[in-house]
């Protein structure tokens, strides 16, 4: 059982009356000029609020991973405004960008971007050491992180002593550790399989259940189904943002 994160959502509020962690307001992102412009992304609007999770899908070429790179503060919009929990972040300083990425942004991916060399623990210890968090501290929340994930018996293991489930596992882990606002996970099941999907998708369900919010980048409607809402993209827009993962299927058919 995954022990949930410590963040506490009222019950009696649901995610619309909520604060927004993600408010994109008219972004565009626009590669080359003139004749060979690309626009990657055209004027999208977008909410995301606090306690929610979300699924992102689209075809290839859509425009949902320059989303998810915008969101993650990994790539800056051509024009709009972004607003993470409430700060504008477009237009802030390298600097200053890399601090929000560490202490209000978790990241999972596909691959899971471990250092061979060090323990679980030591990976998951890491981003601590980037936001100045004192040693014995760094070491009681990983503990905690792994603990959260059902790792609590494999923290001294290298990832090479370890299942491809469970360096995903040490990858959310690694995430979560700095309580960040907002979860981002892009295509983090997309090296597993059937099985180990479905572990991992339990951890994260868990870890919403306890309040923290999360935004995933998909192309398994499989895994769609198990988020709370389904933004879908194309050629670069937003055409549906509010698509039910019940009605996944016939949404994705019609």
């Amino acid at each position: 059982m995954v022990k949930p994160i410590d963040i506490e959502i009222p019950n009696d509020i649901a995610p619309e009356e909520n604060r927004a962690i993600v408010q994109l307001e008219n972004i565009s992102k626009v590669y080359g000029m003139g004749d060979i412009e690309v626009r990657a992304l055209d004027r999208v609007n977008l909410k995301v609020y606090a306690g929610e999770y979300c699924a992102i899908m689209g075809p290839s070429g859509s425009g949902k991973s320059t989303a998810m790179n915008v969101i993650g503060c990994l790539d800056r919009p051509t024009s709009g405004r972004y607003y993470l929990d409430g700060v504008e972040v477009a237009s802030v300083s390298e600097s200053d960008l890399a601090h929000i990425r560490n202490q209000k942004l978790g990241f999972v991916f596909q691959q899971f971007h471990l250092l061979a060399q060090q323990t679980a623990l030591e990976n998951v210890m890491l981003p601590m050491v980037y936001a100045g968090i004192p040693l014995a501290e760094r070491q009681e929340r990983a503990r905690e992180a792994l603990i959260r994930v059902g790792l609590e018996n494999r923290m001294n293991n290298k990832p090479t002593q370890l299942s491809g489930g469970q360096q995903q596992r040490v990858a959310i882990a690694r995430a979560i550790v700095n309580r960040p606002v907002l979860l981002l996970a892009d295509e983090p099941t997309g090296a597993l399989d059937t099985h180990t999907t479905q572990e991992v998708m339990d951890i994260f369900q868990e870890l919403n259940a306890g309040g923290i919010t999360i935004v995933m980048v998909t192309h398994e409607p499989e895994v769609a189904c198990r988020t709370q809402r389904v933004v879908m993209f194309r050629d670069g827009a937003v055409v549906n943002d509010r698509v039910s993962p019940k009605d996944l299927h016939s949404f994705a058919m019609g």
